[in-house]
């Protein structure tokens, strides 16, 4: 019997023009919390996709409890014991949570087409209870935060009696209580003999979490240890195969003229009487709880969402923005958080995405200009170090940091004067994190506004000359990094009611 739940060797996998995984080895243990770090495009993705049985490897075999098999597509690796809860959610909002639980898998009445709703809610309702949520699972599950819909997908790989639970970024959309139950039943999992792979980019999650990790680089793997043998520096050298001497690489930039003003704006039952400004080359953090009002404020001032008062200055001249064209029209690139769902077309090319924020600059006459389409496209990936086989690969098909970089790409090409960042780094790797640093750096310099929404409260410190910090839809206090201390415990007193 081997001491391993499962073990790759040698396990290779090739797409055209690239191999993803190159010789790869893991093993993981009955029971074990594994961590995965690696940067992004480092190949965690192309695992994961081997483990559930989305891809085939050319080479290489996968055991499990010490016999080879063969996965030729998801519901084989279902049926022997691997479950996986994805980055981005596989829940159907509009169906209960019972229902999304049972989703193909629902129990029939014996001699009968019709489905057993009371054990299957019985049934639901003992999982979720045994994850620390005791709620009314015939309620839709778009009902329910996102820390919840998270647990409907574990209660899914519970149901199916999972050896194996792997966990894509699982706390990248979660606020902090969500974040600590999480954890929690990641523990419990494990007194139960579930194996979990812990895939995060969060160093401090997998200090805290997780037995052993497993680097990988370029498709490969660099290094397997218990936790204890390794600390931040370690690790980031391991990933990034350098060292990285400074997080967050803040450069002095010269504040200049205000870029924006907010004045009392109001929207029923989000906004409430918020006001600020931001100024030419600075970085204006936003810190807050989920929830704080943070992307809704900047989203009525980009004319995303509408308001029902208040003003926004541009430049120091009121602006009427309603649509996100008035906004692209007064000098604003706004980064959404969600950049799959609103920053990309997924299934367009590189090329394409970087230029749909200004495609009217690149028609000459009645058409396309496409040797300037191309010179955009290769200026952005060369200054902004997209790894990408050719500018005309798919989107969909890069790694998250670098669909992250082509978000950016696709604004600065539009040479706007005030950039809102919405977690910029959420769900990718410190080494991608700092060339995001950077580009918000050479933005500055270049005196550019750049305003910054974020979780991560290292980050904010880091690279923020003041910070906002909103609660219920309200600014509860302003620090400088000039006048003020500015410090984690300081932001979260604001974050929850406190005055500063």
């Amino acid at each position: 019997m081997s001491n391993y739940l499962i073990e790759l060797k040698g396990v290779t996998k090739r797409f055209p023009g690239v191999v993803a995984m190159r010789n790869m080895s893991l093993q993981i243990r009955p029971g074990e919390i594994h961590g995965l770090i690696g940067e992004n495009g480092a190949g965690k993705s192309t695992l994961i996709k081997v483990l559930t049985g989305v891809h085939i490897p050319e080479e290489g075999t996968i055991n499990i409890e010490g016999n080879k098999v063969s996965f030729k597509n998801p519901n084989d690796a279902a049926a022997a014991g691997i479950a996986c809860v994805y980055q981005e959610l596989n829940i159907v909002k509009l169906l209960s949570v019972t229902d999304n639980i049972f989703i193909n898998k629902a129990l029939k009445k014996k001699g009968s087409p019709f489905l057993e709703y009371a054990k299957m809610h019985e049934i639901a309702h003992e999982v979720m209870l045994s994850l620390g949520q005791d709620i009314d699972v015939k309620k839709e599950c778009g009902s329910y935060g996102m820390g919840i819909q998270q647990m409907v997908e574990i209660a899914k790989a519970v149901l199916i009696d999972a050896k194996l639970i792997i966990m894509d970024e699982p706390t990248s959309s979660l606020g902090e209580k969500e974040v600590e139950q999480l954890m929690k039943t990641v523990r419990s999992l494990k007194e139960k003999g579930i194996a979990i792979l812990f895939v995060s980019h969060k160093l401090e999650e997998l200090f805290e979490l997780c037995d052993r990790v497993t680097v990988m680089r370029d498709g490969e793997h660099i290094l397997t240890k218990n936790t204890v043998e390794l600390d931040n520096d370690s690790l980031i050298a391991a990933m990034v195969g350098r060292t990285l001497d400074n997080q967050y690489p803040k450069v002095e930039s010269k504040t200049g003229t205000e870029a924006l003003r907010v004045e009392h704006l109001n929207s029923a039952g989000v906004l409430r009487d918020v006001s600020f400004h931001a100024n030419h080359g600075e970085i204006l953090g936003f810190a807050g709880l989920v929830g704080a009002g943070r992307t809704e404020t900047f989203r009525a001032v980009f004319g995303a969402d509408p308001f029902d008062s208040g003003d926004i200055y541009v430049n120091g001249k009121k602006a009427a923005i309603k649509s996100p064209k008035d906004g692209i029209q007064c000098g604003m690139a706004f980064l959404t958080e969600d950049r799959k769902g609103q920053g990309l077309v997924l299934s367009q090319s590189v090329r394409t995405n970087l230029i749909l924020s200004n495609m009217r600059s690149c028609v000459k006459g009645l058409f396309f200009d496409e040797k300037q389409i191309d010179q955009l496209a290769e200026e952005a990936i060369s200054d902004l170090k997209i790894k990408t086989p050719t500018a005309d690969e798919v989107v969909g098909q890069l790694s998250g940091g670098n669909q992250q970089k082509v978000v950016i790409g696709k604004w600065i090409n539009t040479d706007a004067d005030i950039y809102i960042f919405d977690e910029p780094t959420r769900g990718i790797d410190v080494g991608a994190k700092v060339e995001v640093y950077n580009i918000m750096n050479r933005l500055v310099l270049a005196g550019k506004c750049v305003i910054m929404i974020s979780s991560e409260l290292p980050e904010i410190i880091g690279m923020s000359d003041r910070v906002i910090i909103m609660r219920e839809g309200r600014v509860m206090g302003e620090l400088s990094k000039k006048t003020d201390v500015l410090n984690q415990e300081i932001i979260m007193k604001a974050a929850w009611g406190g005055k500063i």
